[in-house]
Order: C-alpha cells, then sequence, then structure tokens
C-alpha cells in the first residue's frame, strides 16, 4: 500500500507552527522515519517557489511538494535511515542550498541539563545564548535560551526578517532550554527571541546570556565570538596567582567609565559622547601610574537600558556595554591595565534587575528569575525586581555569570553591589510588605546560600581572583570563612568608618571634641572583618556634594582637611578606595552626563592651582603609601596598630602606631585649625623620632609647619607611656615620623 504525505500530516502543530506558536518544532519538520523504507523530509518556507531535497549520501534531488498555501512541504525519501541532506530553496530566479536546521544534534547533553537544573554548572554560559560553531561542516549560530514555561520560543533577528515563524526553537523538555543552530548566521547578527508565554503573549526578548547587545535605546542582542582576542597579559596572571590579598597595599580608583573622559566635539563636550574602552584605555592607564592607584574599580560596565541608573540596573549580565565598544575592545582595555600593573574589579549587581520588557522580567511569561508574590519579589522603593535565590537555575544564572568575568575577561575581583539587600528580607521594606522565612526571621536563607556558594567557586579557582561586598550592617562574619558560618568575601567595605568620619569632619572644629569618640569607634571593631576604607561614588551625589564641599571652614581649610582626611585614610588599617575627581577636590558634585572638572588643574597666572597641589599630594601620599609596609601588611592583625593617644578630645588629636617587621611608623593628627609650636605624645619607646610625612607642608599647600631634624624621645611619662616626644603639630594636619629604637645597653660582666 503506498504512502500518501497527507496521512502524516499533523495538522494543528503545522498550523501552531504557521502562527509562531509551535512549541515542538521538531514533530513536524526536519527528518524523520515515515516506515522501515521510507523517511519523511518537512520544511517550512513562506514565499518559496519551490523547494528540493538533495540527499548527499546518494547524490539525488527530489522534489518536496507543497502541502498548505502558507508554505509547509513535504516528501518520501527511499531509505532505511535518515541520510544527510541539504535544502534547494527557490524563490523567483534565485535558488540556494541551505541545511535544515531541524536535521542538527543538540550540543548540550544530559548530564549539562542536569548540572543544569540543579544549579552547578559552572560554565553554562558556553551553552547557552549564541555560539558561533560549526556542526556536520556547515557553519552557522547555535542558539539556546531557557524558558521553560513558554508556549513556544523562535529565535528572530535580520537573518530571518524578525519572522517568528521561521525559525521555531526545539524544547529539551527535562531542562526547559529552547535550542536551535541556524546555519549561515554570523558574528555581528542582531537577534532576540520571540516567546509565546504561558499566558499567550508574546513578546521580544535580550538574550540574558548574550555577549554583545545594540546601543541604547535599541536592546537586541548580537551575536559575538570571545575567543578569538589575543590576550597578552600572562605575566600578571602568573604574578597574581602568588599575591595575597591581605597582606598586599591595595589603592583603588573607582572609575564611571563614560564621564571619566569625554570627548570634545567641534569644540563642545557631548554628553552622550563617548571613549571607546580602547581609547579611554591608555589615558586611564597614564593617570592611574602617575597617581600610584594598584587598582580600577568599574562601575558597572554590564549592559544597561538607562544611563541614569550608572550601570546598577542591568539587562545584559553577559555583555560589557556597547556605549564604549565591542567585547573584543573590553579585553584590549583590561589587557592593557594589566600589562601595566593596574587591577580591575568590577561592581557586580546579584541583588536586583529592572523590569524593562526585553530583559528579564516575566521572561517566560511567569515570574522565572523573581518571586511571583510582590513581597518577595519586588524593592518597592527603587523600583526593580528581586532574584528568586531559590531557583537553581537562577543560581546558576549568577553564579556562572561571575564566573564568567574572571574566566572570560580576566577581571581581577568583583565588588557585589547592595549584600545588605540580598541579605535581609525585610530590607528597605514596612510591615506587611516582606515575608519571613522558615524559620520566622528576615534572614535570607536562600540568598545567604548562595553568596556562600559563589565564593567558594572564586577561591577554589585559586588564581588570585577576590571578591568584595558592599554591605551596610553589622551582619556577622561578612569575610568569615563558611566552614564558620560566614560569606567568605575577601574583603568588606567599611561603611560604618566612612559614616562616622564624614559625619565626624563635617563638624566646626569648635565642636568636634564632643564627637571625638567618631575618630576611634572603627578600630573597636577593626578586625571583625576584613575591611576596604571607602570615599565611594555614593557620597558626591544626590544633594550629598562632593568631598571638598563637606570640608568646613575657608577655602584653605577646606584644602587643609582633604589632605587630612586622605592622610588618615592612608595610615588607617584598611586598603582604600576613592572615587574619581575626589583626589583633587571637585567642587561640584558628579554627574554621569559631563566629565570631570579636569579645567580645575590648569596652572593660574603661571601659579599651580590648588586642586593640581592637592592632587600632586595624594600622588605622593599613594606613593608613601606603598612604600611604607607598615601601612598595610599587618591591616588585617591587631598586632599592625597600636593606640598611643584616644583621650585627647579637648585637642582633637589622636596618635597611634602603624608597624610590622621591616618598621614602626608614628601618626599623629590634629583635626583643628590651631597651631601647636611645643606638642607632646606618647611614644612606644625609647629612640629617635624622624618626620617622614607631613600634610602641611608647603609644597601641598600647607603653612609649612614642619620638623625637619630628627627627634629624641625622653624618658617623661605621657599617654601612659615611659617615654614621650615633643614637636611642632601643624593645624588641620597629618605627620607620620619614622621611628628607631635606641639599642638596650649591654653590661659586660667584669672578669
Amino acid at each position: 500500500m503506498a504512502l500518501k504525505l497527507e496521512d502524516f500530516m499533523q495538522w494543528p502543530e503545522i498550523e501552531a507552527l504557521e502562527y509562531g506558536e509551535c512549541s515542538n518544532p521538531e514533530m513536524v519538520l526536519g527528518a524523520r522515519m515515515a516506515d522501515h523504507s521510507h523517511v519523511l523530509v518537512t520544511a517550512y518556507f513562506k514565499g518559496a517557489d519551490s523547494v528540493k531535497v538533495r540527499n548527499l549520501d546518494n547524490g539525488k534531488s527530489y522534489n518536496m511538494e507543497k502541502m498548505d498555501e502558507d508554505g509547509y512541504y513535504a516528501v518520501f525519501l527511499p531509505g532505511k535511515k535518515i541520510p544527510s541532506y541539504r535544502l534547494l530553496v527557490k524563490e523567483g530566479k534565485k535558488e540556494k542550498e541551505i541545511v535544515d536546521p531541524y536535521a542538527m544534534e543538540s550540543p548540550i547533553d544530559g548530564m549539562e541539563e542536569n548540572l543544569f537544573i540543579n544549579g552547578n554548572h559552572d560554565t553554562i554560559y558556553e551553552k547557552l545564548g549564541a555560539h558561533l560553531m560549526t556542526i556536520d561542516g556547515v557553519k552557522g549560530t547555535y542558539f539556546a535560551v531557557w524558558a521553560p514555561n513558554a508556549r513556544a520560543v523562535s529565535v528572530v533577528g535580520d537573518f530571518n526578517n524578525w519572522d517568528d515563524t521561521a525559525h521555531p526553537m526545539k524544547k529539551k523538555e527535562d531542562s526547559g532550554i529552547y535550542e536551535l543552530f541556524v546555519p549561515e548566521v554570523g558574528k555581528g547578527e542582531l537577534y532576540k527571541y520571540q516567546i509565546l508565554g504561558s499566558t499567550g503573549q508574546k513578546v521580544m526578548k535580550a538574550d540574558p546570556y548574550a555577549n554583545y547587545a545594540e546601543l541604547r535605546p535599541n536592546t537586541a542582542s548580537i551575536v559575538w565570538d570571545l575567543e578569538k582576542y589575543q590576550w597578552k597579559d600572562k605575566e600578571w596572571l602568573t604574578a597574581r596567582k602568588k599575591w595575597k590579598a591581605k597582606k598586599e597595599p591595595m589603592l583603588i580608583y573607582e572609575v564611571s567609565l563614560g564621564s571619566f573622559r569625554k570627548p570634545v566635539i567641534e569644540g563642545v563636550e557631548e554628553k552622550n559622547a563617548f571613549y571607546t574602552y580602547r581609547e579611554i584605555a591608555p589615558k586611564l592607564v597614564d593617570y592611574c601610574k602617575e597617581m600610584g592607584y594598584t587598582h580600577v574599580e568599574l562601575m558597572p560596565v554590564m549592559e544597561h537600558p538607562f544611563d541614569g541608573s550608572w550601570g546598577y540596573q542591568v539587562t545584559g549580565y553577559y555583555a560589557p556595554t556597547s556605549r564604549y565598544g565591542t567585547p573584543d575592545e573590553f579585553m584590549q582595555f583590561v589587557d592593557l591595565l594589566h600589562q601595566n600593573g593596574i587591577g580591575v574589579i568590577l561592581d557586580w549587581v546579584p541583588a536586583h534587575f529592572p523590569k524593562d520588557e526585553h530583559g528579564l522580567a516575566r521572561f517566560d511569561g511567569t515570574c522565572l528569575y523573581e518571586h511571583l508574590d510582590p513581597r518577595q519579589g519586588e524593592h518597592p522603593h527603587w523600583g526593580t525586581l528581586i532574584y528568586n535565590y531559590g531557583r537553581p537555575e537562577v543560581i546558576n544564572f549568577l553564579v556562572a555569570n561571575a564566573l564568567f568575568w574572571l574566566e572570560k575577561y580576566h577581571i581581577d575581583g568583583l565588588r557585589m553591589d547592595a549584600v545588605a539587600s540580598m541579605l535581609y528580607l525585610d530590607y528597605g521594606k514596612k510591615d506587611g510588605e516582606w515575608i519571613a522565612n522558615m524559620y520566622g526571621g528576615n534572614e535570607n536563607l536562600e540568598a545567604i546560600a548562595f553568596l556562600q556558594k559563589l565564593n567558594q567557586k572564586i577561591h577554589a579557582r585559586k588564581d588570585g581572583t577576590i571578591s568584595v561586598a558592599e554591605e551596610s550592617t553589622a551582619w556577622p562574619k561578612i569575610t568569615g570563612p563558611v566552614k564558620e558560618d560566614g560569606l567568605e568575601f575577601d574583603f568588606k567595605w567599611n561603611m560604618g568608618w566612612m559614616n562616622d568620619y564624614l559625619e565626624y569632619i563635617r563638624t566646626d572644629p569648635l565642636f568636634r571634641k564632643g564627637r571625638h569618640g567618631m575618630l576611634t569607634f572603627s578600630m573597636v571593631y577593626q578586625y571583625s572583618e576584613e575591611f576596604i576604607l571607602v570615599f565611594s561614588h555614593d557620597e558626591v551625589v544626590h544633594l550629598k556634594g562632593s568631598m571638598f564641599t563637606k570640608m568646613p571652614g575657608t577655602r584653605k581649610q577646606k584644602f587643609d582637611s582633604l589632605r587630612l582626611t586622605y592622610g588618615y585614610m592612608a595610615a588607617h588599617p584598611g586598603k582604600k578606595l576613592i572615587f574619581m575627581g575626589q583626589e583633587f577636590g571637585q567642587e561640584r558634585e558628579w554627574s554621569e552626563e559631563r566629565e570631570l572638572d579636569w579645567d580645575l588643574l590648569k596652572t593660574v597666572d603661571g601659579e599651580t592651582s590648588e586642586h593640581e597641589r592637592l592632587r600632586q599630594y595624594v600622588s605622593l601620599l599613594n606613593s608613601f603609601y606603598l612604600a611604607h609596609p607598615a601601612l598595610y601588611e599587618e591591616d588585617s592583625k591587631p598586632a599592625g596598630f597600636e593606640w598611643i593617644s584616644t583621650l585627647d578630645a579637648d585637642n582633637s588629636v589622636i596618635a597611634f602606631v602603624r608597624k610590622c617587621k621591616e618598621e614602626t611608623l608614628l601618626v599623629v593628627c590634629n583635626f583643628t585649625p590651631v597651631a601647636h609650636e611645643k606638642f607632646k605624645v606618647g611614644v612606644p619607646f625609647n629612640g629617635k623620632y624622624k618626620e617622614i610625612f607631613n600634610s602641611d607642608a608647603e609644597e601641598f599647600g600647607g603653612s609649612g609647619m614642619i620638623n625637619p631634624r630628627m627627634k629624641q624621645s625622653k624618658k617623661v611619662k605621657w599617654d601612659g607611656r615611659a617615654n614621650s616626644l615633643e614637636f611642632k603639630l601643624a593645624p588641620l594636619s597629618v605627620q607620620i615620623f619614622n621611628c628607631i629604637k635606641t639599642p638596650a645597653k649591654t653590661v659586660k660582666k667584669k672578669k
């Protein structure tokens, strides 16, 4: 009995295919055995005049029969197995030979699916997303996206005129991954996923795993190849493996790439114009080398739609923003910094994501990445959505993303934004706006487990990469090991020190004695965590004023106070971070719409400007810090710090010692504009004391009240010490002395 094509037509599925609503297109497209001696080949081409199948095994061609008016074709091929074949599609006078996407094997095997659905596929970014590859000698792009609750998914782009019926994707039922290899789609092609959601609504989504994206306001993803770039930073990576973060000096320069420098177009600075990654890299390298910064920390460079979010509302977690160029150019940026001995830390945002339609929100028609209940899934004040940290595939998305930046872009560390908002279920919420955990508490147990898992994976790399938490509460053991119920970050931003200090320094010096404890309290908890001291971008926006305007007093006193502030910061235990522009006393608040006020550094009437003097001071201060291991080697150990004077509130003076095996330094800070010709402090031992740094030096713009000669301590009790030192104490200053201990006398025994 002869086979009839009509008997094999699955018309409901074919109709769904033609409406872009077919969830399993492999049922009605491609090749399958019709019986023991016939192969059924089906295809769908709207607008084709004819379609043939060319059997590569026997060289014969077979005309396909058009089964309906829309463009569904079918044919029987003789044979006992499915052959290799091509489709010959004729439109008008043109005929092209193409590979059938539905004849390709899946690059994702069952083991990888299992790893993903259990949240353990650390390189899932090599499977999901868009990947250039050659299958059976055919070049093209393999697309894969996780959308388990979608009714149907199609990949659309310029290559198919954004037609959601052209390339419906095959669904892997176990994982909910939709996939399709599309021949002849190459690097630079625009694409999105057309998703028929669970509610029947169609929406265009950018690829969550895309490596590149269109420049806003456009939102399409772009096919890219991350494997072509030839890195030249082997020397840096080799040295980094031996890096001991706790003992190393760290001077971090926090940067917004789009506003560090801006190109001038026809004599006018254009707020929507940017230097590319390649163009800005040498400018940043030169400046950081001149200033002595060891690391650059970039505000988020992951793709984001709104400039005013500064990158903290991410839609493309796997794509460096196209505002500044291509992924290859960002690799060049990192590479150049590494070649010049400068580390790169990225701000990373695992706490929340925006509601933009093309992004992760309600991705497959359901709350896939976020919680359904707004009490769990939304930040009411930020207008953003909270990740569902209890869903393994979401955890896999985030963990793999963090590792992706370390692996593919050679990033040296991740600073995780808004960690406190992840740890507390009631963060920023009123009663009734949140749901307690299973024990009735406000701790987000799933977020805790996520952070612990991620940090352990980062440290398992053993390549010197680090993680940093921006965490603003007293949550214990942020930097403690997981085995002791810690989160295992390498460092935590010391927000307490920053808040106390800025509140103190804003106070009129006449009233500072009433707030003296704000200067000393940080040492009470210094060794509870591994800290980075920060004056970040958050402190110079939203009408908070720049660091310059926070300083009280006359213009001169403002500069004096800034030198004191940065000197005290350098001497205090903890690594250091400062936001760009504050090192030269920018007077205006920072705005992402304009570059830093570099004009402030220009010479005026032949005189060095006050801002340039401050910049030079910070450069020298950074060099001083790097040259003295006592200021960083023992940051995390009580043995590296010793108080000398904490009780002199009347004079607003503190004194302490920083030390290591190689040296001992005495630090004295005067927080009033009062000068003292003869000021006395206790000293750690009898010896000689040489002033090696003074922020009041004339070259920095100070009054020049220095101590040029080495001084011998005296056996006069002071500050609870057996020996003391008398010296000139400059107003609003930090002064540092090198301490040389007098050797104990050896008593010779009589024979």
